[in-house]
């Protein structure tokens, strides 16, 4: 793979992977628009693999909490400890996270080869773009909430866990659908987008360690550099990582608009190069 289109790949994947805007879409589009080959899903695996490293930092305090409530919380409710009203708050969010992570997963497994063939197409990624952009212009015209990600209910997770299972199609965006469902169910835009960054976690390193998994029994594909690889997945950990703190600063003050018509254009531009190339 030329030099070029993995650090442009790496780049993008770590800016689009916490923007609402479709980070697969984009890792789909870019070769398209450019005329190179599809770089295949195994490497987008490994850009998701840099980011999900972000993630993992950005919010390592946050999980540690959450572990290491969520094992107190387990002894205490098998009486191997007793009760802290202190763990409770963390171990609750905890089993949420573990709920609401469950669609997704289902959905992964059972529709993962159609993510990896017919949901690749052009045209269906261009009309998910516009489609979620009507989804998130409605959730941004809510009256502003107040829901912190402490005040999640279980109820409220599997609204978000149900959202993020759509996301499987290209063009969805992961983050664009959940801080979209955290908004209709009163979370603020800022605890939304918290949730779901901290919901993208499981998802993310299930399908890096299938895929993992899978490369090490078949190999990777003909002509594959693991140097690319390796290059990209620190390239998109640390754009990533940016990527994540402008997003929650960004938030803290401003709408969803900006995402919102950004999407409808590029879903416009999708759909004229592609009429452009069949009638061409």
């Amino acid at each position: 793979m030329p030099l070029l289109q993995v650090i442009l790949l790496a780049i993008v994947q770590g800016i689009t992977e916490f923007l609402p805007v479709s980070s697969t879409a984009h890792l789909i589009l870019v070769p398209w628009l450019f005329g190179w080959e599809d770089q295949g899903l195994t490497f987008d695996i490994a850009l998701h693999a840099g980011t999900l490293l972000a993630v993992l930092i950005y919010f390592a305090r946050t999980w540690w909490e959450l572990l290491r409530d969520g094992l107190r919380g387990t002894l205490e409710t098998v009486g191997l400890r007793q009760k802290d009203e202190s763990v409770r708050p963390n171990f609750r969010l905890l089993l949420i996270l573990i709920a609401a992570t469950i669609p997704a997963g289902v959905a992964g497994l059972f529709l993962e080869s159609y993510a990896e063939s017919i949901f690749r197409s052009p045209l269906l990624i261009a009309g998910q773009l516009v489609l979620i952009s009507f989804v998130m212009w409605a959730a941004d015209r809510r009256p502003v909430q107040q829901k912190e990600t402490r005040d999640v209910s279980l109820k409220d997770g599997l609204v978000v866990g149900l959202a993020q299972a759509v996301a499987i199609i290209p063009g969805t965006s992961r983050a664009g659908i959940t801080i979209s469902a955290g908004l209709f169910r009163g979370l603020t835009r800022e605890a939304a987008a918290r949730f779901s960054f901290l919901l993208a976690t499981p998802i993310i390193g299930g399908a890096m360690l299938k895929k993992t998994y899978d490369v090490w029994q078949q190999g990777l594909p003909p002509g594959a550099n693991p140097v690319d690889y390796a290059l990209g997945f620190v390239i998109a950990g640390l754009v990533g990582y940016g990527a994540i703190t402008f997003l929650l600063k960004y938030l803290q003050r401003k709408t969803l608009k900006i995402f919102v018509a950004y999407r409808m254009v590029l879903g416009g531009i999708i759909v004229a190069v592609e009429i452009y190339r069949i009638s061409g």
